[in-house]
């Protein structure tokens, strides 16, 4: 029986799995859309909008010391999640994310998804936010 077993492995031990996850986050958020495999969108997805929700309702400084803890000190994404990101789903409860099933890889036939968020900027793709011009 798999009781009080909630996370996928995703084959690695626990400091590189939270790594991981951290990097993925940092990504999605900065450049709202993402490529990646469908267990890690899976398990990116609960991660994300546990962020969104610390940023809508603690836009304070302990908010955001929480928020620049948990994102590798990763000061413009922190902005980013309190500047925009707030606002922008200040009027949702929750389902901040999609997941929607892309291919298979070639190389190794891993399923691919792209995770983005929903009501997404088209034009923040690629970029970093507030990047010097």
């Amino acid at each position: 029986m798999k009781h009080r077993i909630k996370k996928r492995k995703l084959s690695r031990y626990a400091e590189h799995r939270l790594s991981m996850l951290k990097n993925l986050s940092i990504s999605l958020l900065n450049h709202e859309q993402i490529v990646t495999t469908v267990p890690k969108a899976k398990t990116l997805r609960p991660y994300v909008e546990k962020f969104i929700t610390i940023a809508k309702n603690k836009n304070t400084l302990h908010g955001r010391r929480l928020l620049l803890s948990r994102l590798h000190n990763n000061g413009p994404v922190v902005n980013k999640l309190l500047d925009v990101l707030a606002s922008r789903y200040q009027s949702r409860n929750g389902g901040y994310s999609r997941i929607i099933k892309f291919k298979t890889r070639k190389g190794d036939c891993a399923s691919m998804a792209v995770i983005e968020l929903v009501d997404r900027d088209i034009t923040a793709k690629g970029k970093l936010y507030k990047e010097k011009e």
